[in-house]
């Protein structure tokens, strides 16, 4: 039966393990980008409007589940580049997971048990949807597909129009027509 406890421990998995594991995995892009020189990187938590930027973090209103990576330019073009940063967020969730899972069987974070339990089941449903070669609802391929795309094929085959990773600066442009919009709608509001 699910009760208060239980409760609590959707709140928990739900408000602090959930956000900090996506953190976790948009961070995965970021180190494996900034391996191969990338221009303006920004790694944006949430959607709406923005709540804070600070350096290449840009931290939006909307809370969590909506996240992702962008930059301008990079470096190295290569197949090998796309496919260590498609690999990004697989790896250091899988990395996590693993350590916290060994500190677990090692008899630390005892008192704690459940919630890093969690932490290590969020982490490994992020490998494994990640990793797992698959077109998404939105009809784009998942870092597994580009990653196997680009083995198989020296390519994304997907006819997707957009660029590999979106560029910082396009989608801050996005991101300010979005905001004219929406306070246009307010201000429509506000008159009625």
């Amino acid at each position: 039966m699910f009760g208060m406890k239980d409760l609590l421990g959707l709140v928990i998995s739900a408000f602090i393990i959930l956000p900090v594991v996506i953190f976790l995995r948009e961070a995965g892009y970021f180190i494996a980008s900034g391996l191969f020189g990338v221009k303006n990187p920004r790694l944006t938590v949430g959607s709406g409007p923005r709540f804070f930027k600070f350096w290449f973090l840009d931290v939006r209103k909307y809370y969590h589940v909506y996240s992702w990576f962008s930059f301008d330019s990079i470096k190295s073009k290569s197949n090998f580049a796309y496919i260590c940063i498609y690999s990004g967020p697989i790896l250091i969730n899988l990395f996590v997971a693993v350590v916290i899972n060994a500190l677990l069987a090692n008899g630390y974070f005892e008192e704690y048990k459940t919630f890093w339990n969690r932490f290590i089941f969020y982490a490994f449903y992020y490998v494994l949807f990640d990793a797992v070669p698959m077109i998404t609802v939105n009809g784009k391929p998942n870092n597994g597909m580009v990653i196997y795309e680009l083995l198989r094929y020296g390519k994304r085959v997907d006819y997707n129009k957009e660029p590999m990773i979106p560029g910082t600066t396009e989608v801050e442009k996005e991101y300010q027509e979005e905001i004219k919009v929406i306070e246009q709608v307010k201000e429509k509001v506000q008159k009625k």
